[in-house]
């Protein structure tokens, strides 16, 4: 009795969305045609490989059209006898794996006698023939189907789309494959007409309804149509790029971040916002690498909120240092520090090498205290540039030893041992130093550092609500005292996510900056004097993002670099002369910005 596939399980066409796709899911098509055949897929652990034969003369010889077959190229030659190979080396999937391996063989020339030679040559190769990680699935000029439980185990066959099965026959079909033009004529580019969506929805549901893996061919072949192919569903992603569609999918887990619960943003109030009021205190966050694409999966992954989106004034860094035209941290964290542009490496110094006084520096004589605070090292280049000075960034002795004549008081970040050498000075100095931030709760002294390894444990790692609480403990104690603050805080390691070139890493690193954020603009709201400042010192991994879902706060993005970038960045303002931070300016004007702020209304 036949069996008709029949069931339209439109609802659970995106149910492969969820799936973790693995190289086992890439199907390398007219895989006789790449540079190394076989091998390449091979090594690459592609789960499906594809030959096209055409029997000559007894022989079968891999080639698309009769006038491109080469005596040289047999089956036998480039996929049997190599995959013996693998089989007797227990190589690839024929080792510890729990992946199988599909050789689809596209039969060009009349099936039954086409199917009588490629048995006769698998007999040659009873390792092949009984492998119970191995099938070949015939495709193209395939016997009737009716004959098909008469084969041996090791051969299956290609399905089609609509075509009823007795169940016998069915057991037999290793895969349901269909051209995509036979269903759209999309380029590869956005996303198909619902109408389409919906007939190919239609048809993998139908595959899957009963039991079978599904494949089109002839599909557009990069990034997106990739991505669109697995939220469909499709079991085998058709490719000629082997090496790219192995890199895409061997980074999946690197490339999407899933939110759980989303962080309760603060209600700003706007207290003073856009005045040309007051400024006492200014606080300066930085997120170290982040870009807008950053500032987007962040607002992804807390289902549509964030903090930073409830600040109205809004401007661009343009963000080169004086040397290159991509910056790296050290000169990005002086230009805003000191109001100068410098070479990439150096720290507090101008291009020629002089040491230059930072926003620290300049404000104590305003009566201003302050903190320096980052979930990173403290010698580290963005930190370094507001008290250290040296033209190279990796000296992190010298870096700390200019604390020795910084005005700044309050410290806390990782990086104790470089300060090994300057504790006791600094202790001299009027320094309280602590290990672990909670001992900071009961300072009182004026100048205190927290010198934490803590500071650099990712957010996956159980930091937990490290910045929130620094930047707490910092306003707590620079509130006690008469005068203003300033207060620079660092998000160190949005970068280290995107020089990961991890989505889970920088998106994880960016919703807890905007804690922080929110943190900063609650203060600013209850002080009525508090100037926030957020922005970035580059962009770091060329972050696209290719596909998401607010609703679920599931973001998944791509990656151009595991290196800085010369995107401007954002800088977002919030509280009195915020509107003075709108526009497109040079990094250096965002310290020029501050201290003209300060120096009005600073004593």
């Amino acid at each position: 009795m036949k069996h008709i596939i029949t069931c339209f399980l439109l609802c659970c066409g995106l149910a492969g969305a969820k799936a973790q796709y693995t190289a086992g899911n890439a199907h390398s098509h007219n895989d006789y045609l790449q540079a190394i055949p076989f091998e390449k897929a091979f090594s690459l652990h592609f789960g499906s490989i594809e030959a096209d034969v055409f029997l000559k003369g007894g022989e079968l010889y891999v080639a698309h059209t009769p006038g491109e077959i080469d005596t040289a190229k047999t089956l036998r030659k480039f996929y049997l006898e190599p995959l013996r190979e693998k089989a007797r080396a227990k190589a690839g999937v024929f080792g510890e794996t729990k992946q199988q391996l599909q050789i689809l063989i596209d039969f060009k020339t009349e099936a039954a006698p086409t199917m009588d030679a490629l048995l006769r040559q698998l007999r040659d190769f009873p390792e092949l023939m009984n492998h119970p990680k191995l099938t070949f699935a015939i495709s193209g000029n395939r016997p009737p189907q009716a004959q098909w439980p008469s084969y041996p185990s090791c051969i299956a066959f290609d399905g089609r789309p609509g075509v009823p099965y007795a169940a016998e026959e069915l057991n037999k079909v290793a895969l349901i494959s269909d051209n995509f033009r036979n269903y759209s004529q999309w380029n590869g580019k956005g996303i198909p007409v619902a109408e389409d969506l919906a007939k190919m929805e239609k048809v993998i549901a139908q595959a899957h309804a009963a039991g079978k893996k599904f494949r089109f061919w002839a599909t557009p072949d990069d990034v997106n149509a990739w991505k669109t192919m697995m939220k469909l569903g499709v079991d085998y992603i058709n490719t000629d790029k082997t090496d790219e569609l192995a890199a895409y999918l061997r980074n999946r887990v690197q490339s999407q971040f899933q939110g759980d619960t989303a962080h309760k943003v603060y209600k700003p109030a706007y207290r003073n916002n856009d005045r040309q009021s007051k400024v006492k205190n200014v606080i300066l966050l930085i997120g170290d690498g982040m870009g807008l694409a950053q500032v987007y999966a962040g607002y992804t992954a807390n289902f549509g909120q964030l903090n930073l989106f409830g600040m109205l004034n809004i401007g661009f860094s343009k963000t080169a240092s004086s040397d290159s035209y991509i910056t790296d941290s050290a000169a990005g964290g002086t230009a805003m520090a000191s109001g100068k542009k410098t070479k990439n490496r150096s720290v507090g110094v101008d291009h020629t090498g002089v040491a230059i006084p930072a926003i620290p520096d300049l404000a104590a004589p305003l009566g201003i205290r302050s903190a320096l605070i980052t979930s990173g090292d403290l010698t580290d280049a963005t930190p370094a540039a507001f008290y250290g000075h040296t033209t190279e960034r990796d000296r992190h002795a010298e870096i700390a030893a200019g604390l020795r004549e910084s005005p700044v008081s309050l410290l806390i970040g990782a990086g104790g041992k470089h300060f090994e050498g300057v504790e006791a000075d600094l202790r001299k100095k009027g320094f309280t130093i602590v290990r672990e931030l909670t001992a900071a709760d009961t300072i009182r002294s004026r100048k205190f550092m927290v010198l934490t390894d803590s500071a650099q444990l990712r957010i996956a790692q159980g930091r937990g609500d490290f910045l929130t609480r620094s930047l707490r403990t910092a306003i707590r104690s620079l509130q006690r005292r008469p005068g203003g603050f300033f207060i620079m805080e660092e998000s160190a390691q949005i970068d280290w996510g995107g020089h990961m070139n991890s989505v889970p890493y920088l998106t994880s690193e960016m919703l807890d900056f905007d804690r922080a954020i929110g943190e900063a603009m609650r203060f600013a709201d209850s002080n009525g004097e508090t100037l926030v400042i957020v922005t970035a010192d580059h962009e770091t991994g060329g972050l696209t993002l290719l596909d998401g879902d607010i609703s679920k706060g599931y973001v998944d993005g791509h990656f151009s670099t595991n290196d800085h970038t010369a995107l401007m960045v954002p800088v977002f303002a919030y509280g009195p002369h915020s509107g003075d931070f709108r526009g497109v300016y040079e990094n250096t004007e965002i310290f020029h910005k501050i201290m003209r702020i300060l120096r009005r209304y600073q004593n």
